[in-house]
C-alpha cells in the first residue's frame, strides 16, 4: 500500500479538506429524520394527553417528588360532564314569571297568560328532554331552547317598547309604586334574557363547552387569567353568566369578565343600551309623580 504523503493529507492552499464523506452525510441525514418523527411524536403524545387532562409536561416530572405535581389542563378548556340544567331552568322560569307582572297594555299578546304558558310549556319539554346534565349534543334541542330564549326577548323588547312611548307621550297614567313594580320586573327580564344569549353562544354554547369542541372563549373570566384563584374543576355555569348580565346592566359596563369576540362586545353593548333606556324613564316618571 502507498504511503500517503504530506501532501496528500493537506490539499494546495493549507487548509483541511471541505468535502464530507458520503457515509456521514447518510449519517447527518438519519438524525435530521429521527429528530423529525421525535418531534411529531411528542406533539401527538401531548395532544392526547391533554385531551385526557393531563399537561404533557407533567409526564417528565411524574417521579421529580410531592413538591412538582402534576399541572392539570383547566376545565373550561378540557371535556368535562356537563352542568347541571336545575340553574339555567330556574331562572329562566322566572324570567316566565315575571312576564305575568307585566300589565297587559305592555304585552305582545292577548291575553296576558297566553305568551308565558307557552313559554313555560317548551321550558318543561326541554327540562323533560334532558333533565339532568346538558351534555347531548342535538340540533334540534339546540334550535329550541334558542326559540324559548327568542320569545322571551323579543316580549321584553316589546313591553320596553311599549312603556318608553307610553311615558314620552303621556298617554298612559301610572301610580310610581306601579310604575317601579313593572320597570323592575323588565329590568330583571333583560338581565336573565341577556344572561341566557351569553350562555348559549360562548364557546359554542353549553354543549360544546362539556365537550370542549372550541378552543376560545367569548369572554374572559377571572378564573381563567389566575387559575390558582379556583379550584381546578372550575367551568362558567350559567349562575356565573347571569352575574355577568346582572353587572352589565347595573354598570351599563363591563366590570370583571371581559367580551373578547365581536358578537359579545356589541351584545354587551346592546345590553347597556336597553339597560340606560329603562331606568332612565322608570326613574324619571316615577320622580315626577311622587312630586
Amino acid at each position: 500500500m502507498a504511503a500517503i504523503s504530506d501532501d496528500d493529507a493537506h490539499p494546495a492552499g493549507g487548509g483541511p479538506a471541505q468535502t464530507v464523506p458520503d457515509s456521514d452525510a447518510h449519517v447527518l441525514n438519519g438524525i435530521r429524520s429521527l429528530h423529525d418523527r421525535i418531534d411529531e411524536l411528542q406533539r401527538v403524545v401531548g395532544q392526547r394527553l391533554e385531551a385526557e387532562g393531563v399537561h404533557a409536561g407533567s409526564m417528565l416530572h411524574a417521579h421529580v417528588g410531592p413538591e412538582h405535581p402534576p399541572r392539570m389542563v383547566p376545565a373550561w378548556r378540557r371535556r368535562t360532564q356537563g352542568e347541571a340544567r336545575w340553574q339555567v331552568a330556574l331562572c329562566t322560569a322566572v324570567a316566565i314569571a315575571l312576564q305575568v307582572a307585566v300589565p297587559g297594555r305592555l304585552v305582545l299578546l292577548s291575553p296576558p297568560w297566553a305568551l308565558p304558558v307557552l313559554e313555560g310549556a317548551m321550558l318543561i319539554a326541554l327540562i323533560v328532554a334532558n333533565p339532568r346534565r346538558i351534555d347531548r349534543q342535538s340540533r334540534a334541542l339546540r334550535l329550541f331552547s334558542l326559540t324559548l330564549a327568542a320569545l322571551l326577548s323579543f316580549a321584553n323588547v316589546w313591553s320596553i317598547e311599549r312603556l318608553a312611548v307610553g311615558l314620552v307621550d303621556g298617554h298612559q297614567h301610572w301610580d310610581a309604586g306601579q310604575l317601579l313594580i313593572t320597570g323592575g320586573a323588565i329590568w330583571l327580564t333583560n338581565v336573565i334574557v341577556f344572561a341566557l344569549w351569553y350562555w348559549e353562544f360562548d364557546r359554542g354554547g353549553p354543549v360544546a363547552r362539556a365537550l370542549g369542541t372550541k378552543q376560545y372563549p367569548d369572554f374572559q373570566f377571572p378564573q381563567m387569567v389566575s387559575p390558582g384563584m379556583a379550584p381546578p374543576d372550575w367551568e362558567p355555569m350559567f349562575a356565573d353568566y347571569l352575574y355577568l348580565g346582572f353587572t352589565n346592566a347595573a354598570a351599563f359596563s363591563p366590570t370583571d369578565v371581559m367580551p373578547l369576540s365581536r358578537w359579545a362586545k356589541l351584545a354587551m353593548t346592546l345590553q347597556s343600551a336597553i339597560s340606560i333606556v329603562t331606568v332612565a324613564l322608570v326613574v324619571a316618571r316615577a320622580v315626577n309623580i311622587l312630586q
